[in-house]
């Protein structure tokens, strides 16, 4: 599964880079997802089958904390780079007549440039105040990777200052921009069903019915695990959820759009077709 996650990845990437058919900022927006996609699980998978294989590893505290911020900046690239998404489908549907003057060359980069300076900032907050608190209880992380509540688990300092600034963080990083998503698609959906033929209404939601699928899978687990208390549910529950949006979703996210868009499709016929010529020559 991880060997298919990195290749599946670099292949978006690699056809996002390279193919003419795929200039439009949706797949801009798309190369960058894959890309925190390759970084997330490349952070955790390999440590997390050195834990499988052996049943039970030691890593060391900067080693533990690295993963940790490593793993904070990938989703919260992720999160911010699904509500640019959101927002370029938006202006596509809702704003067709207005779209390539607004979602011009500049706000890209200035939206890929904040998702990704934003979450290197946020994240490393949190980790000073992690790297701040005193760890006597235990060294034994009840987990698959360093995750905060289970290195939380193991401090005997206060660690409501941490709390305070994961409920911050929650609400900037996950909670406003998934309230922004759904606001942008009650304004997609109500522009659909004002689409009087049938071939138009599904023409046009098949255009973002991929984002969609991947922004459900994506923030439901990530609500579920980070915005309901740690106590509230068991190891085993934190633990599967957490596999579904770090080993799941980056391998899925690939095959969704693939399958739901002609556009990808053609242009992995037309490289797999470029590189069988370069073979046989």
């Amino acid at each position: 599964m991880y060997s298919m996650t990195i290749f599946e990845n670099l292949l978006i990437i690699l056809l996002v880079s390279t193919s003419q058919r795929l200039r439009s900022p949706m797949y801009f927006f798309l190369g960058h997802l894959a890309l925190s996609d390759i970084f997330q699980v490349s952070n955790v998978v390999p440590k997390m089958l050195d834990v499988i294989i052996k049943e039970g590893s030691i890593i060391s505290f900067v080693g533990c904390t690295t993963q940790f911020y490593l793993y904070g900046v990938s989703v919260s690239a992720a999160c911010f780079l699904l509500t640019a998404m959101s927002y370029d489908r938006y202006l596509a549907i809702c704003r067709p007549l207005h779209y390539i003057s607004m979602m011009s060359v500049k706000l890209r980069y200035t939206l890929i440039i904040s998702s990704w300076g934003l979450s290197f900032m946020l994240v490393l907050i949190t980790l000073v105040l992690v790297c701040g608190l005193d760890f006597c209880r235990s060294n034994a992380i009840n987990h698959f990777f360093c995750d905060l509540a289970p290195l939380l688990e193991l401090s005997c300092s206060d660690t409501t200052p941490v709390s305070i600034d994961i409920i911050v963080h929650s609400v900037f990083i996950v909670l406003l921009p998934f309230l922004f998503i759904i606001i942008t698609y009650v304004h997609i959906f109500i522009t659909i069903f004002g689409i009087s033929s049938t071939s138009g209404r599904q023409k046009t939601f098949s255009t973002c019915s991929s984002h969609l699928v991947v922004v459900s899978t994506y923030y439901g687990s990530m609500l579920i695990i980070y915005m309901v208390p740690y106590r509230g549910h068991s190891v085993p529950v934190n633990k599967f959820i957490s596999l579904l949006y770090i080993v799941l979703t980056p391998l899925l996210n690939p095959v969704i759009y693939c399958l739901r868009n002609q556009e990808i499709q053609s242009s992995v016929i037309v490289y797999l077709k470029v590189c069988s010529k370069k073979t046989v020559l």
